[in-house]
């Protein structure tokens, strides 16, 4: 760590490791529900639990964002924040909004749209720390050095936030809401927030294999022109079924088809750089979670999002099962793991702690993703089977949950892997001693001799 203001960075890490082990928590019980579809249905119902899953989901993946802007940016700027006041403001008001709106939801107050149901004071309160964080950023950046991991991550940074914008317009017509609803939550996970995932994994991947810049950039820009390209129109393929004119169905099937390019190509520049790459970095676990994340983002992403794309397939599958495959996936292998990538290269640092046992770290790694693959073929095979019973021969809804039973208890098993793995994770970062370094010919103290 060469700059005092990239402490910043660790508050924020610890914050959305906080928020990671409610997020998975939750989805676990959530997966309980599924099973048991009456566990706690009056006490806390399944749709709260819902929202908390999915909102702490976001929280902290915003807030490993926010953070690993705040400790790359000095090192590519060259220079300190601008101001670490203002970072502490912003991280004060993300948790006093993200806690207010758990209360509201756990006593039945939210907007009711899903993954937006945030009262409308916490709306404004993240648009309020959005700024700051643009405004702090920003400032950095144009008085220190520019690169193009700082130009792609603060176009992806902007357009993130100014998407939000339309968070807060909620029309009564039912097509235009969701037309709205979709240009905040598609153009985040599968536009802007693309452009954050491949400035961070390339500034991992500058540091641990010691490629020339030169060669991370050319791959970095390509990237960004193909997600921006696929993922902007691409949004039409959830413009098939909600009222919106005809052509979108195959303007949303043509572009869709190209979204699985930028993930394929940030998949292979992973293996590229690692290839290429002359550095013997001692962060394994680090890299191991940076390959991991831009190959299960392809899968997931990509692969089983085309699975489903073609407005032909969509209106069969569209609300079953498989979509709960694709986004789990999808998910965990973009943003999730990269979140986790750059927790696990910088908190050493962050924390002086190096070198440190990584272990348990690449334990959690294995776990995790493991478990998660296992979720996206149950999903994957129920929602197969829903798609048929359900939309092809007409059989009653709850019949068919009935008969999923089985691939929900699996589903179970599955998250809980997940959730030890996640659990494992948070103590290899934050609990773990490093381990004594011990001198040639010094006594050992564990030993006496």
């Amino acid at each position: 760590m060469k700059y005092q203001s990239q402490k910043v960075a660790l508050a924020y890490f610890v914050c959305a490791m906080a928020l990671f082990g409610i997020q998975v928590l939750g989805g676990l019980l959530a997966g309980w529900i599924y099973v048991s579809p009456n566990f706690l249905s009056e006490l806390l119902p399944f749709n709260i639990i819902r929202m908390i899953h999915t909102n702490a989901l976001i929280v902290w993946l915003l807030l490993g964002f926010f953070g690993a802007a705040y400790f790359l940016i000095p090192e590519e700027s060259e220079r300190e924040i601008y101001s670490v006041k203002l970072a502490y403001l912003q991280l004060i008001i993300l948790m006093v909004g993200t806690l207010g709106a758990v209360g509201s939801y756990l006593v039945g107050i939210h907007g009711g749209r899903e993954f937006l149901e945030q009262p409308l004071w916490v709306k404004f309160g993240i648009l309020v720390a959005a700024l700051i964080f643009l405004f702090n950023i920003s400032m950095t950046v144009l008085a220190g050095k520019k690169t193009a991991i700082t130009n792609v991550l603060l176009l992806g940074l902007w357009l993130l936030s100014l998407l939000w914008v339309f968070a807060f317009i909620n029309p009564e017509n039912l097509s235009l809401d969701k037309m709205y609803w979709w240009f905040v939550v598609h153009l985040w996970v599968e536009a802007t927030w693309e452009l954050v995932m491949a400035s961070i994994l390339a500034f991992l991947l500058l540091k641990l294999t010691g490629v020339d810049r030169e060669v991370v950039e050319k791959w970095l820009y390509i990237i960004v022109a193909t997600a921006l390209f696929s993922g902007i129109l691409g949004t039409g393929h959830h413009f098939y079924w909600i009222g919106l004119p005809g052509y979108w169905q195959w303007v949303g099937s043509i572009f869709s088809t190209f979204e699985v390019i930028p993930f394929f190509l940030m998949m292979s520049f992973a293996f590229v750089m690692v290839w290429k790459g002359r550095k013997n970095h001692p962060n394994k676990a680090a890299l191991l979670w940076s390959l991991g994340s831009s190959t299960v983002a392809f899968f997931g992403a990509g692969v089983w999002g085309f699975l489903h794309t073609l407005h032909g397939v969509n209106f069969y599958s569209h609300g079953t099962q498989i979509t709960a495959a694709h986004g789990h996936l999808s998910f965990y292998g973009a943003y999730v793991a990269l979140n986790l990538a750059m927790f696990t290269y910088a908190m050493p640092m962050l924390r002086n702690r190096e070198p440190y046992n990584q272990v348990l770290n690449m334990a959690s790694f294995w776990l995790m993703t493991g478990g998660m693959a296992f979720m996206t073929f149950v999903l994957t095979f129920a929602g197969t089977i829903q798609t048929h019973m359900q939309r092809v021969v007409g059989d009653y809804y709850m019949d068919v949950q009935d008969g999923l039973s089985l691939f929900y208890m699996m589903r179970f098993g599955a998250g809980l892997a997940v959730v030890i793995g996640a659990l494992l994770f948070i103590y290899s970062i934050l609990v773990v001693r490093k381990r004594e370094i011990i001198a040639p010919g010094a006594a050992n103290p564990a030993t006496g001799g």
